[in-house]
C-alpha cells in the first residue's frame, strides 16, 4: 500500500463531517440537482455515415510530451519554471531560484517518472494560468516526495512514437483538447462516460478513491475526495463510496436502443487483489455493475474488440482500455503503446467497418508532464478544464490536418449524442464543442492505408496479459 493511501479510518469518519458543513449529505446526482438534460431532437437511427465510434483511452501524457515538435501544431520545446522557495531550491541541480524558461529534454517513451497529477498538483502547475509550477510539485503521482525540479520538462523522441505521428499526418491531430477536470485517471475515465463527476448540486468527485478497485467492488471503507462548487475547496476523505448513481452515456444509448460495449482488461496482481478484477469506468456505476450489462457490455479482455470486428459484432459505441504494458503510462518499461493503438486502427481500417467508423484516440490525463497551453476560461466548477492532452481522430471522412478547435472530453460524448440524437447528459458534454467539426461527411470515403508499427497485432493477441492495473493514480 502506498504511503499516500495509508489513512486512519477514524480520521475518515471525522473528515466525513466536512461535507455536512459545506453543503449537506451526498445524494445521487440527477437532473433536479444539476444541469438539466436537454431534450432529444431525433430518433436512435442515424443518416450520418459514421455509425460506429471507438474511443481508445491511453494513459498519462500531455500534448507537449508527445507532440512538442509536430509541424503545424501548437507545441513548444521550452517551458516556464517558477522560482522555488529557498528551503527547497537547492534540492535541484542547478538550483531554481528565479522564474525562467528551460529547454524541454528529449526522453524515451519507456521508463520515466510518474509525476504529481492530482488536483492540488494541477493547481500548483497551473499557477493561475501561467503554467510555470511544474517544478514545484512532488516527484510521485500523489504529490509526495522531493520536488520534481525539471523532470516534467521533457518530450518523447518522435521516432519512438512514430505510429502516433503517422496517424496524425494521415488523419486529424486535435491540438487544443483539454481534460474535463484537472485530476487523475479515475475521474478522467468517469468524464469519458459521464461528462463529469457531479454527485450533488454543489459537489463533484475529484482525484481517486482511497483504495482499489475503483468502483462498486471496493472494500466497504473506501471513500472518495470531493470538490465544492464556488469555492473549489477539496475535501480529501469526505466523498461517498465510489459506486455512483449519476447518469452516463450508457443511459442515453440504452434509451435509444443504441449498442455499446466497454472493452476492459482483467487485473489480478497487487495492488488490486480484490473484487472481480475488471478495470472499467463502469465498475463505479451502480446501474451497470449490478445489472446484466456488467456481463454483456463490459468485457473481461480488450482483445474481444478484435474478435468482434472479425465476427461483425462491433457495437455502435465502444471504449477500449489497454493492458498496463501497452498504456504509455510513465514508469512502465515498455514501448508497445503506439503499436497497440496502431493495431486497433488497422483492425478497423482493414475491415468492412472502415467506411462507417470513427476512431478517437486520447490520453486520459497529463501525467504530470509539462504543457505550455493554459486551459480555457471560465474554469468549470468540477475542477477544470484540466491540462491539454493529445487527441487523434481517424475516419474515412476526415482530411489530414491539425485541428485547433477547443475541445474537452465532453466533445467526444457530444459527437455521439449528435450522431444518434440522444439528447444530452446535461453535464460538461452540454457545454463542449462536438468533435464533429473535424469531419467532412460529404466527402468521398477515403481509402485506408495501414499504419506501420514495431509490433504487429499478433504480438498482442499472443502475449501474456500483465494482470496489472493500467493506472493506479
Amino acid at each position: 500500500m502506498k504511503a499516500a493511501h495509508l489513512i486512519l479510518w477514524c480520521s475518515i469518519v471525522a473528515m466525513g463531517c466536512a461535507i455536512a458543513a459545506c453543503g449537506g449529505a451526498v445524494r445521487p446526482y440527477s437532473a433536479t440537482n444539476g444541469l438539466p438534460p436537454i431534450a432529444s431532437d431525433a430518433t436512435g437511427t442515424t443518416t450520418n455515415p459514421i455509425k460506429h465510434v471507438v474511443i481508445v483511452i491511453q494513459e498519462n501524457r500531455s500534448f507537449d510530451n508527445l507532440f512538442a515538435t509536430y509541424p503545424g501544431a501548437d507545441g513548444t520545446k521550452v517551458g516556464a519554471v517558477a522560482a522555488m522557495p529557498p528551503s527547497i531550491a537547492q534540492s535541484c541541480s542547478p538550483p531554481i531560484t528565479q522564474p525562467t524558461t528551460i529547454p524541454l529534454q528529449e526522453s524515451h517513451l519507456a521508463g520515466g517518472v510518474d509525476l504529481d497529477h492530482i488536483y492540488n498538483g494541477y493547481k500548483t502547475e497551473l499557477d493561475g494560468g501561467k503554467m510555470d509550477g511544474f517544478d514545484l510539485v512532488g516527484q510521485s503521482a500523489d504529490g509526495s516526495g522531493p520536488p520534481a525540479c525539471t523532470l516534467a520538462y521533457q518530450y518523447v523522441n518522435p521516432a519512438e512514437i512514430k505510429p502516433y505521428w503517422d496517424i496524425a499526418q494521415q488523419y486529424v491531430l486535435a491540438d487544443h483538447t483539454f481534460q474535463t477536470q484537472g485530476s487523475s485517471s479515475f475521474t478522467a475515465h468517469q468524464d469519458l462516460i459521464a461528462g463529469g463527476t457531479q454527485i450533488t448540486a454543489t459537489h463533484a468527485v475529484i482525484d481517486n478513491p482511497t483504495w482499489y478497485p475503483w468502483g462498486c467492488d471496493a472494500p466497504a471503507k473506501v471513500v472518495t475526495a470531493i470538490i465544492k462548487r464556488y469555492t473549489h475547496q477539496v475535501y480529501r476523505y469526505a466523498g461517498p463510496f465510489p459506486c455512483f448513481e449519476y447518469p452516463t452515456l450508457r443511459d442515453l444509448l440504452d434509451a435509444k436502443g443504441v449498442s455499446w460495449k466497454f472493452y476492459a482488461v482483467k487485473v489480478n496482481k497487487p495492488p488490486h487483489g480484490l473484487g472481480p478484477g475488471i478495470w472499467s469506468a463502469f465498475d463505479a456505476i451502480k446501474a451497470v455493475r449490478y445489472s446484466s450489462e456488467w456481463g454483456t457490455n463490459v468485457t473481461r479482455s480488450n482483445l474481444d474488440f478484435f474478435t468482434d470486428i472479425k465476427s461483425r459484432r462491433l457495437p455502435a459505441v465502444s471504449w477500449i482500455t489497454p493492458d498496463a504494458s501497452d498504456s504509455d503510462h510513465p514508469a512502465e518499461q515498455s514501448d508497445t503503446g503506439p503499436s497497440w493503438v496502431a493495431s486497433i486502427v488497422n483492425a478497423v481500417g482493414k475491415s468492412p467497418y472502415w467506411k462507417s467508423t470513427a476512431v478517437v484516440i486520447l490520453w486520459d490525463d497529463w501525467g504530470g508532464f509539462y504543457d505550455h497551453a493554459p486551459p480555457p476560461k471560465p474554469y468549470n466548477w468540477q475542477g477544470g478544464p484540466g491540462f491539454r492532452v493529445p487527441m487523434l481522430i481517424v475516419s474515412a471522412y476526415v482530411k489530414p490536418h491539425v485541428d485547433h478547435t477547443m475541445y474537452q472530453f465532453g466533445s467526444v460524448l457530444r459527437l455521439i449524442e449528435k450522431i444518434w440524437g440522444l439528447g444530452s447528459l446535461g453535464n460538461n458534454d452540454q457545454q463542449s464543442q462536438s468533435i464533429g467539426n473535424a469531419f467532412d461527411i460529404k466527402m468521398p470515403a477515403r481509402k485506408f492505408r495501414p499504419i506501420e508499427s514495431k509490433y504487429p497485432l499478433q504480438f498482442f493477441l499472443h502475449k501474456r496479459p500483465s494482470g496489472l492495473i493500467p493506472d493506479t493514480e
